[in-house]
């Protein structure tokens, strides 16, 4: 066979094998080349999110948070369930740390939820690189002592080691000092607004509305959520649904009413 007959079958070879390659792509490398090339696969990433989590919209956008915060001229820290704000924008928060799921650390990052965790030492126990997880897409951390013991009527001493304590808790373990503080119970007296002001606290935070296991109770006023209500997703449900759940179904009250989440750091 002459050179040329020689390359000419070489380079033909070649071109079939080529194409047999071509032909047996593995799947999952055909996919991740759709999506390289800017086809989606599935799943619940980007604008799907929102259904992924049970909700038939997205949420809206928070509005631009004040240039300027609330600011409040009393010695003792204010106690605030409520935040006046023409701001469509409601406020979640949740207590203790029992609940470790970890796929409502999924559903803060996707969401992009701005939650506000008030935090107790003896109830979070090894749990603290789960709320570390949580602050790393987005979550703030706050105080809710180091015990949860009811304040009224503990001296001043003890309240004020059971703020102190967990602030430098908390310092120790995120970097952050924290300037809000929620009385276990939702509970306090004038001894605990002067310890918590001692402790670096700027404001005392309850809640006006709190999701249940399947419904949503008011402390005051109307029934029904308002612009700059903090709401309290919880209690821990042992037996009920899943932090995740009760967070999708408090969503859809927000959305049913006109609102969305607001970030409660960005007004107090």
């Amino acid at each position: 066979m002459s050179r040329a007959r020689a390359t000419a079958a070489f380079l033909a070879a070649v071109a079939l094998l080529l194409a047999g390659c071509a032909q047996s792509v593995d799947p999952i490398e055909r996919l991740g080349r759709k999506a390289a090339d800017g086809v989606r696969p599935h799943g619940p990433a980007g604008e799907q999110a929102y259904r992924h989590w049970g909700l038939s919209a997205p949420l809206p956008a928070a509005p631009r948070p004040p240039s300027h915060p609330l600011s409040f001229r009393s010695a003792l820290p204010p106690v605030v369930d409520h935040i006046p704000t023409a701001d469509r924008v409601v406020f979640l928060t949740y207590d203790d740390g029992a609940e470790k799921d970890p796929r409502f650390v999924d559903m803060v990052r996707e969401l992009r939820l701005p939650v506000t965790m008030f935090l107790t030492d003896s109830v979070v126990g090894p749990g603290y690189g789960h709320f570390a997880r949580l602050q790393a897409v987005g979550a703030s951390v706050q105080n809710h002592t180091l015990d949860h013991p009811a304040m009224p009527g503990l001296p001043y001493a003890g309240q004020r080691a059971e703020i102190c304590g967990q602030q430098e808790k908390l310092k120790s373990r995120f970097g952050i000092r924290p300037y809000l503080f929620r009385p276990p119970y939702g509970t306090y007296d004038t001894t605990t607004l002067r310890a918590a002001a001692d402790c670096g606290v700027t404001a005392v935070v309850l809640w006006r509305a709190a999701m249940t296991a399947d419904t949503l109770a008011f402390r005051n006023g109307e029934k029904q959520l308002r612009p700059g209500d903090i709401v309290l997703v919880g209690p821990d449900e042992a037996m009920g649904p899943a932090l995740r759940e009760r967070t999708a179904r408090l969503l859809r009250r927000v959305q049913a009413g006109g609102l969305t989440v607001g970030r409660l750091e960005d007004y107090l």
